[in-house]
């Protein structure tokens, strides 16, 4: 006699209500899943930003070289390549910097023991003044011209609040460092990832928010990517021209000056800083001239870029009107710092974005 199996009865169909708890369980459970993942690399949060920043600005040259016979499935070359073409962006003018204060380090030595034993004369440049030239000497006569040796700010020199701040400077350095090698290698293994990695986040996001969050993902890698072009192309070409005002004028250390000037002039406002001290120190050695053609040039020149030049790069990659990239770029660095200069705009667009589709 054969035996039959026995009949197991067909399960019945779970019940709507308990579907929408099982989808609300679940999403409850993928969110705090992605709090704690966020939570556990907190501190690497801004190392991938700038790494993801880098990547989106580079992402169509990495594409051409891809293209390229030469390169083609040489990923790891060519990652290899532009991430150690970035860090030398950032080691260079830094190695330049230190180099040029190292040798300039046992004049200022000399200049400081001077200082302490006879003080700093008053420059010629003041006695030729317009106006406020007594109360300018007597000032200087009774702080600066004296020997410096018992002064207040010599003695504070020693206090342990500057060997504190040396401290703090050196950890803080040596943090910047550590952050910079860990987003070299974060964004190495970016370029490596190449076209998948876009392709596999634009088809996440597509499944996800449908073909409109696609577009806005889009929209914000051109802000960023337009950022990045108005910050650091005009910039550099802010650094080249006063580079030759500094040159023409007589200034020491130009190339230093100019690095220190482009990297000022990344940020909003800061490159007349640059520019100004170096034309007080031209008035301070007697070049009037020269120190109110370099003030007169460097305000023309930051002018232009400010208002002209870097307005139309970013406008015109992102489609933002003037008043909004600067508000998106001044809000962006007071809220979340340097790398709010390029989260900035990228908000912008998203409130862009969204005001066109409610308005349509």
């Amino acid at each position: 006699m054969i035996s039959r199996p026995p009949v197991v009865p067909p399960e019945s169909p779970t019940p709507p209500d308990c579907l929408k708890k099982q989808k609300a369980a679940s999403l409850v459970l993928y969110v705090g899943l992605v709090l704690l993942a966020l939570w556990v690399v907190r501190d690497f949060i801004a190392v991938m930003a700038w790494a993801g920043v880098i990547a989106i600005a580079l992402w169509p040259l990495l594409h051409k070289v891809e293209s390229s016979r030469w390169f083609t499935g040489r990923t790891t070359l060519i990652a290899a390549v532009l991430t150690s073409a970035i860090a030398l962006l950032v080691v260079l003018p830094v190695g330049i910097g230190i180099a040029q204060a190292l040798r300039e380090a046992h004049d200022m030595s000399e200049w400081f023991k001077a200082v302490q034993e006879n003080g700093i004369p008053l420059p010629d440049s003041i006695e030729r003044l317009p106006f406020g030239v007594q109360q300018i000497s007597a000032w200087w006569q009774a702080n600066l011209a004296q020997p410096l040796r018992d002064s207040a700010a010599m003695k504070g020199l020693h206090s342990t609040t500057v060997m504190t701040f040396g401290r703090h400077f050196g950890a803080r350095a040596a943090h910047a460092v550590v952050v910079f090698a860990f987003m070299l290698v974060t964004l190495f293994v970016i370029f490596q990832a190449g076209p998948r990695l876009s392709g596999s986040l634009l088809q996440g996001v597509r499944r996800g928010f449908g073909d409109d969050g696609a577009h806005l993902l889009e929209r914000m890698a051109a802000a960023v990517r337009g950022t990045v072009s108005g910050l650091v192309v005009v910039g550099l070409g802010e650094g080249v021209l006063m580079g030759v005002a500094y040159c023409v004028t007589g200034l020491p250390h130009v190339a230093l000056l100019a690095s220190i000037t482009a990297i000022a002039a990344m940020l909003p406002f800061c490159a007349p800083i640059t520019f100004g001290l170096a034309a007080l120190w031209l008035f301070s050695q007697g070049s009037v001239a020269g120190a109110i053609g370099l003030a007169g040039f460097g305000s023309v020149v930051v002018f232009i870029a400010e208002h002209f030049v870097r307005p139309v790069l970013i406008g015109n990659s992102t489609r933002l009107p003037f008043l909004l990239v600067l508000f998106g770029i001044l809000g962006g660095a007071e809220t979340f710092g340097l790398l709010g200069l390029f989260i900035g705009p990228a908000l912008m667009t998203v409130l862009m974005v969204l005001w066109t589709d409610l308005v349509q």
